[in-house]
């Protein structure tokens, strides 16, 4: 049965205004990567020139959209065209959703897709395929903006699909480079078992709930009571590892690494925008992964073990990019652990922060280089002593817990949050540590321990702000009752603080030969990814000779 249902909306109502510049925003992208396309090789600049006004004006559209909704806009979903499907599952749909999260992320990876734009004018300036590689980065900007609008969960599915078939033209940009082939490879395979297992899954949300668009599961999930259906609890699991697949968690982060191959302006889309999809993945279906207890822990257990090997690996990394390509796969595992502890709202306030991050610091390798090489006289560090260690991290944990206890963060009622917390103490036990270390006196650890409160002011300031403003968007935090959830809050700071401990002695742990030998295989990312390699270049040789990337 084909069918259409048009959201009768009046040209002067707001919602209109929105829904019309949201619409804009991967539209412009599409026609552009379309109208590229067709341009021979001669008309490479005017293309690029082109392509950089077209993202700054999609750019806009969102931040205007943005700033509209947030002035009083209404979520919704609009449905222009649909497509009834059998055994009442719902059907498959040209649906737009409009809420919080979708303004939020389109806002950013448009932001994201401009600056990569323009950087990559000057970077490919010159380069004979610079036509081509402009359509294509068009289209795969266009494709996630598209999966981010997407209400319908098939029509989520196929941009999902049509996302990574376009990353694949620009992740073989220079096919001449048998590094690039083998990654791009990898990525293919990876990317066709999360397609398929979030395909399933979808399937089995729409015939238990009956309906296929993102909105209505969240109302129908939010009034459920009782155990989770067994179909629902399958689909959670699916959508658990294609989340990871997408987010290349350990022991599958091998093509993540080996896509430095591809050319900087890549890397940044790749780093910054595309491997968030795992995360926006989670957040979108928050409605069936908050009630599903066990899918979360998996999740959660995920992320902890990618946190805990890509960030001992990333200590013993000498290129830069494979060091940020490590980092990567660690803030990813964060986010999914965050998932799991059911803090969707702190899950995409990280994957906003670090999207910035990513792409400014691929966009500056090369200065980074530059400042490596640079001749520098460094002052002597001393090592702190074990008093020192205890005072420091003391002092860090009442003030991030003070702080946190004064934006209402309690530990009987959110002990999820307050494990996060013990996170930032974490972080700014290592920030304190660094000022002892630096032997520049107690004036400079003074001025460290005041920036490191309004460091930890910040980040409950921004959680409140993202907790206030996407509350309507995601289902409520559940409470962790079970020993399990319990035992695995307390894994999440032992873990921490292990890596915290592990980072500040590995001057003095490479005394050891037992560790000197670790370091060399936390070099080669502990070789989990060689068989993979391996049974790749046997059923799928590349011509060229293959060359197997540094810390990999």
């Amino acid at each position: 049965m084909l069918y259409t249902e048009i959201v009768m909306l009046e040209p002067s109502n707001l919602n209109f205004i929105i829904l019309a510049l949201i619409s804009a925003v991967p539209l412009l992208l599409w026609v552009m990567g379309i109208f590229g396309s067709v341009l021979t090789g001669e008309h490479a600049r005017l293309v690029a020139r082109l392509s950089n006004g077209i993202s700054g004006t999609s750019f806009i559209c969102s931040a205007l959209a943005a700033l509209l909704y947030a002035t009083g806009g209404k979520s919704l979903t609009a449905t222009p065209f649909s497509l009834a499907l059998p055994g009442d599952m719902g059907a498959l749909a040209l649906s737009l959703y409009i809420n919080a999260v979708t303004v939020v992320m389109l806002s950013l990876v448009s932001f994201i897709g401009f600056v990569v734009s323009r950087y990559a004018r000057n970077y490919l300036q010159g380069e004979k395929r610079q036509g081509r590689f402009y359509t294509w980065l068009n289209l795969t900007t266009a494709s996630i903006l598209t999966l981010i609008v997407s209400g319908n969960m098939l029509m989520f599915v196929c941009v999902w699909m049509a996302t990574s078939l376009c990353l694949h033209h620009l992740l073989m940009f220079y096919p001449e480079r048998s590094g690039a082939v083998l990654a791009a490879r990898k990525k293919i395979i990876i990317s066709r078992v999360g397609e398929i297992s979030l395909l399933i899954a979808v399937m089995l949300i729409g015939s238990t709930l009956h309906t296929m668009e993102f909105e209505e599961v969240f109302h129908t999930m939010a009034a459920m009571t009782g155990p989770l259906p067994v179909a629902l609890q399958w689909a959670s699991g699916l959508i658990v590892l294609a989340a990871a697949l997408k987010t290349a968690q350990f022991p599958l982060q091998g093509w993540l690494i080996q896509v430095m191959e591809a050319p900087t302006p890549v890397s940044a889309l790749l780093h910054a925008g595309i491997v968030n999809g795992g995360a926006f993945l989670i957040i979108r279906m928050s409605p069936v992964m908050s009630q599903a207890i066990t899918a979360s822990n998996v999740l959660a257990m995920i992320g902890l073990v990618t946190i805990a090997t890509a960030g001992l690996i990333m200590l013993t990394q000498t290129s830069i990019k494979v060091f940020l390509a490590w980092t990567t796969t660690a803030q990813m595992g964060f986010m999914l652990l965050e998932c799991g502890l059911g803090l969707y709202s702190l899950a995409m306030l990280h994957l906003v922060t670090h999207s910035l991050y990513k792409a400014h610091a691929f966009l500056s390798s090369g200065s980074g280089v530059d400042i490596f090489r640079a001749p520098a006289v460094r002052p002597a560090q001393s090592t702190p002593t074990f008093g020192q260690w205890l005072i420091v991290l003391a002092f860090a944990g009442l003030m991030t817990f003070g702080i946190g206890a004064a934006f209402g963060v309690a530990p009987k009622s959110q002990p999820a949050l307050l494990a996060l917390g013990a996170v930032v103490a974490v972080a700014v036990t290592q920030l304190l540590l660094q000022s002892f270390k630096a032997g520049m006196g107690a004036a400079f650890v003074l001025r460290t321990a005041g920036l490191s409160a309004v460091v930890c002011t910040a980040y409950f300031s921004l959680h409140t702000a993202f907790h206030f403003m996407l509350a309507t968007s995601l289902p409520a935090a559940q409470m962790a009752n079970s020993p399990t959830q319990l035992a695995l809050i307390g894994l999440v700071v032992l873990t921490f603080f292990t890596i915290l401990l592990i980072q500040q002695n590995l001057p003095n742990l490479v005394q050891y030969p037992i560790m000197r030998r670790a370091y060399v295989h936390l070099y080669n990312g502990l070789y989990v990814d060689i068989p993979f390699s391996r049974l790749l270049q046997r059923f799928w040789p590349i011509q060229t000779a293959p060359v197997q990337p540094k810390g990999v």
